[in-house]
């Protein structure tokens, strides 16, 4: 099982990195600036916590942006691990079906918090914006199911 997870993972890690470079991609083509939203979900997270960010102007507004980062990681490298207890316990999955199961968790796992917390809500959302949304975490899917069927071959 710790094999699974662990693969899973290192399979969440890659697939991350395929999430990142759709996603700038798309910022590079469009010419479209980066979300806020991760860095108004931690700053949302740390107030109701009550845990300050440190630093005012810019210094606070770049701790905020590396911890939006920081927790996409997370959220990313967290879904493949689960992805790879899943599989550990439920058998693989196609790579078809386990794409679909990886990139529908890490986008709902993304954006669950945010909507959940007024930071954003899909129902609004243009076609434009869904696609901006969807591409990266289908990238995200595919890339995790694929590294992590590698991995366990």
């Amino acid at each position: 099982m710790r094999r699974h997870i662990l693969a899973g993972a290192l399979a969440g890690a890659a697939g991350t990195t395929a999430l990142n470079a759709v996603t700038y991609l798309d910022m590079a083509v469009r010419g479209r600036p980066a979300s806020s939203t991760p860095e108004e979900s931690v700053e949302k997270l740390a107030e109701r916590l009550h845990v300050g960010i440190p630093g005012q102007g810019r210094t606070r507004q770049s701790r905020l942006s590396g911890l939006g980062a920081l927790s996409g990681l997370l959220t990313g490298v967290s879904v493949g691990a689960l992805y790879g207890a899943a599989t550990g316990l439920l058998g693989r999955p196609s790579l078809v079906w386990g794409s679909l199961l990886a990139g529908g968790s890490a986008m709902a796992g993304a954006n669950g918090p945010m909507a959940l917390s007024g930071l954003t809500d899909p129902r609004s959302w243009s076609a434009t914006d869904w696609l901006s949304d969807l591409l990266p975490h289908a990238a995200y899917g595919v890339v995790t199911a694929l590294t992590h069927e590698m991995v366990t071959g």
